[in-house]
């Protein structure tokens, strides 16, 4: 998962958050390596990776407090978002 990652930085209910967009559900180990290259591009708020299933349903992987908002917020939606790549 050392690839490029396209980035949406928003906020989501008054919360910084740095949506991550990537192939597949990230491994543990995948994920924290994703927390440690947001800190290192000096982006703030909580990590949450995002994918699409077959059908194109949004996936996430993200803190429970962020669970609501991903539950009915589009792929696209999230696509639209996009502020920037993480190298």
């Amino acid at each position: 998962m050392q690839s490029l990652l396209q980035v949406a930085a928003m906020d989501v209910q008054d919360v910084k958050v740095v949506v991550v967009f990537v192939e597949e559900r990230p491994t543990p180990d995948q994920y924290r390596d994703l927390e440690q290259r947001v800190k290192q591009a000096r982006l703030e708020g909580n990590v949450v990776a995002v994918w699409p299933d077959e059908f194109g349903r949004t996936r996430f992987l993200a803190p429970p407090e962020q669970h609501p908002f991903f539950q009915v917020v589009s792929y696209d939606q999230l696509r639209a978002q996009i502020s920037g790549t993480l190298a």
